[in-house]
């Protein structure tokens, strides 16, 4: 259903921009993109941060797309854990397999084990309206395993991301500090453990060593905290000057607790993924 406040004769074809009647900063407002398909259908997005204000009314939407949850009409508070909006992504989710499958495969990586952190779902809405397939990952801390955030990349089963501005994403609100995303459960780490930056990075570092996990970024990496119990570990080093300098940081404060290897992409530029792709050609 289209909201009062959007008016579909008034709309040209094409995007067109207005208020947010959640975050209205007066008239003069932009921040809402409003887009009048050329079937009729209209899409509607919030590009102000912390503002959830999304939704579509394009025909041929299935069913399952129209299950999945969508974020609520108010601002969104930065809280510790998941919303329960997140909660609902995350039950919608399943194991990976059919198109996201089919993307790990075309990008050369090792498929993660049952209990894997990495979901995801057949059809899920992007704030600029698209809806298609997603990774979907739970972003835990790394110490504690509090759930804290989910970390979402829509996807082509040909090995590319979608054709969006913004394909990958985390949640709004959900601060991650400290967090990594589990690609292997932890009943499945005993003394041994790789870590990278990306997902299909670590994933591509698991055809050598495994388990694996994802720490999102540089930054997080480079933070990445001793676990005890841990005896190797394997760091999966971007070649660029941030993913070597938090590659080093974090061999420099395990060295004392475990052997610590690093594993870095030969080519300047480039992480193991793009190796193992060129490597498949």
């Amino acid at each position: 259903m289209i909201p009062d406040f959007i008016d579909p004769g008034r709309l040209k074809l094409g995007e067109n921009r207005m208020p947010c009647p959640v975050c209205d900063k007066g008239p003069k407002d932009t921040a809402l993109s409003v887009r009048l398909e050329p079937d009729g259908g209209v899409i509607w997005c919030c590009h102000r941060y912390g503002c959830p204000m999304t939704g579509s009314s394009r025909a041929g939407t299935s069913e399952l797309a129209q299950r999945a949850p969508t974020a609520p009409p108010q601002r969104v508070d930065r809280v510790r854990g998941l919303s329960e909006y997140a909660r609902q992504l995350l039950a919608a989710t399943r194991r990976i397999c059919g198109e996201a499958g089919a993307y790990l495969d075309a990008r050369g990586c090792v498929r993660p084990p049952p209990g894997s952190h990495l979901r995801c779902m057949d059809e899920l809405r992007h704030p600029s309206g698209f809806v298609g397939p997603a990774l979907v990952a739970l972003i835990t801390d790394a110490e504690t395993g509090e759930r804290l955030s989910l970390h979402r990349t829509w996807i082509k089963p040909n090995g590319t991301k979608a054709d969006l501005d913004t394909p990958r994403l985390l949640l709004k609100g959900h601060p991650i500090a400290g967090g990594v995303i589990r690609l292997w459960p932890d009943e499945g780490v005993t003394t041994g453990l790789g870590i990278a930056e990306g997902i299909e990075t670590a994933l591509s570092l698991a055809h050598g060593f495994a388990p694996v996990w994802s720490c999102i970024d540089a930054g997080h990496m480079a933070k990445f905290p001793v676990l005890s119990g841990i005896n190797d570990l394997v760091i999966g080093a971007d070649n660029d000057a941030a993913g070597r300098k938090a590659a080093e940081e974090c061999a420099q404060r395990w060295a004392d607790h475990a052997t610590v290897r690093i594993v870095c992409a030969e080519r300047a530029g480039s992480d193991l993924n793009d190796e193992v792709r060129e490597w498949a050609r």
